[in-house]
């Protein structure tokens, strides 16, 4: 069964959330709001935290400077998935994806459908792996946001989580940069 394993130690973990938006400021931005309170009060420590416009070239950015710091574990980001012509955070960070994370979409696809029904498919939520750092792209709103929290990282971001997690596994995300080539 499923579930926190509370004989093990919390592993905190420190997290960069980047709200990309156009209009939104420190003052309003509901969703980096929601996120960095859900990352604080599980325990974790929030890396850095940033605005920047529905730029693919910003974005890219500020994610591929979080993702090159060695201090920073996850990034999360939060709007830009929609359809607009604005809305170019997926082009903007998947191509920077050593490793593509499908379940996250599918995963988070579900939670959001029990929610909102089929206007879900109007995110093109996403995650992957850059290098060492956890990567997921979340749409701009303060709903999306906590299903995504509360859904998904909350329980793979948890060393704790049974019967496994992402925190386990991030001694090894660098495993084959280190024994170089494996030999026939």
């Amino acid at each position: 069964m499923p579930g926190i394993d509370q004989t093990l130690p919390f592993v905190p973990l420190t997290i960069a959330v980047l709200t990309v938006s156009d209009t939104r400021s420190p003052a309003d931005d509901k969703s980096g709001n929601t996120l960095v309170e859900r990352l604080t009060q599980a325990g974790h420590r929030l890396g850095d935290r940033a605005i920047v416009p529905d730029d693919a070239d910003a974005i890219r950015a500020k994610v591929q400077g979080w993702s090159s710091d060695a201090a920073i574990d996850v990034i999360i980001t939060t709007g830009g998935t929609g359809f607009t012509g604005r809305d170019v955070t997926p082009e903007a960070i998947e191509p920077l994806f050593d490793k593509r994370m499908d379940g996250f979409s599918a995963i988070f696809h579900r939670i959001s459908f029990d929610k909102i029904g089929t206007s879900t498919i109007q995110s093109r939520a996403t995650a992957g792996l850059i290098g060492t750092t956890f990567v997921f792209v979340l749409p701009g709103s303060p709903g999306a946001c906590k299903d995504a929290w509360d859904g998904i990282l909350s329980t793979q971001l948890d060393y704790r989580y049974r019967p496994c997690n992402f925190v386990e596994i991030m001694p090894r995300l660098d495993e084959h940069l280190k024994r170089g080539k494996l030999q026939a």
